[in-house]
């Protein structure tokens, strides 16, 4: 075999229907628009258009808020965290920060930070050192005998 005798397998690639080529293609003439209208030329985008009446995106309420400058953490429950203390993939002998939750596959990516919430049961004796965490997660760590740094939060603007 040589590299000119190379071509695809039968029916691997459908040929492209020729549109406006005559009256012999079966597409001749209108190129199947049908005849006259704004949809039968180009350049038309009616997506939404109801003929004048208002269209129905536009009756129907708006909902909710998105705040343009809103901080989206990466969260961490605590009994996933002795899940992986357990599984060896954490050392709880060393301080464990956002870039060991990282390293260890348990957190996907930082985002503006980690948050860590008390779902679960936890035992480890471990020093956390994260950007947020829940008052009850606090809590949960100091009794197992571990502590839990938080970044100092910036004032809410008022």
């Amino acid at each position: 075999m040589k590299l000119n005798e190379l071509r695809d397998n039968d029916g691997a690639a459908k040929k492209a229907k020729r549109i406006g080529r005559g009256p012999g293609s079966g597409k001749g003439k209108t190129a199947g628009r049908g005849i006259k209208g704004q949809k039968s030329r180009s350049g038309v985008a009616i997506k939404g258009y109801e003929g004048g009446q208002m269209p129905l995106y536009q009756r129907l309420p708006k909902r909710g808020f998105n705040q343009p400058g809103r901080k989206q953490f990466a969260v961490v429950n605590l009994g996933l965290i002795q899940k992986f203390v357990d599984a060896g993939k954490l050392n709880a002998k060393k301080p464990i920060d956002e870039d060991a939750l990282v390293a260890s596959g348990l957190v996907r990516r930082k985002l503006d930070g980690v948050r860590i919430l008390a779902k679960g049961e936890f035992s480890a004796k471990v020093d956390l050192d994260v950007t947020g965490a829940s008052k009850s997660a606090i809590e949960a760590v100091e009794k197992a005998g571990g502590s839990l740094k938080t970044a100092p939060q910036p004032a809410a603007a008022e």
